[in-house]
């Protein structure tokens, strides 16, 4: 082997220049129709992109258009007042039925004091002999209790009060009958009233007293 060292290689001189080879590259790329291709299809790209992003930002909330939020609270304000006077009517309604009702109520108490009266004198004019007695005081006696008792019934009867049906034959009814005995009959059939023990009165659909009867089995 030599120990004669080699010389170090230089590069060999070429005749390109690297201006001609950069024009020679720029020439090849523009007359490529593959560039030209990829080029324009990133042109549809950006402008595809372009417009799906347009397509996709949500647009700007319309103004909330006045009459329409007038029209709306409008009628939020109608259904409310239908609704109060509705409500009024109805308390109004109630309350004239509870009034009435509590005076109803009142004058009937009123007439359960009465009609002890108006039973007494019943008694009265029963005890009284029809043909006894021809002295004026006792004819005077009479005339006065049939006076009083006439009258008395007058003014109940203007109150409301009527009395209950309730004559022998009549059908027995719980709502308006009491019945205080029960007897074996042969002129009156099962459940009809057979006599009549105290008279009973009402006003309207309120029973003020009973009738208390005698029922047949």
């Amino acid at each position: 082997m030599s120990d004669k060292k080699r010389p170090a290689r230089r590069g060999r001189k070429t005749d390109r220049q690297p201006a001609n080879g950069t024009d020679e590259i720029v020439e090849n790329v523009e007359n490529d129709p593959t560039v030209d291709e990829a080029a324009e299809a990133s042109v549809d790209i950006e402008e595809n992109g372009e417009i799906e992003q347009d397509a996709g930002t949500p647009d700007e909330a319309a103004d909330p258009d006045p009459l329409a939020e007038a029209e709306l609270e409008r009628d939020q304000y109608k259904d409310r007042w239908l609704r109060t006077v509705a409500e009024l009517d109805n308390f109004r309604k109630r309350s004239r039925r509870e009034t009435v009702d509590a005076r109803r109520f009142a004058q009937a108490d009123v007439m359960r004091d009465l009609l002890e009266i108006l039973d007494n004198c019943d008694r009265a004019r029963a005890a009284l002999p029809e043909d006894g007695g021809s002295g004026e005081a006792f004819v005077g006696f009479r005339e006065g209790m049939e006076l009083i008792h006439s009258r008395l019934k007058e003014v109940l009867a203007s109150r409301g009060l009527e009395k209950i049906e309730a004559g022998p034959g009549t059908v027995f009814d719980p709502n308006l009958h009491e019945a205080v005995m029960q007897i074996e009959s042969e002129d009156f059939g099962s459940g009809e009233i057979t006599d009549v023990a105290q008279p009973g009165y009402r006003m309207g659909e309120l029973v003020v007293r009973p009738a208390r009867v005698v029922v047949a089995r």
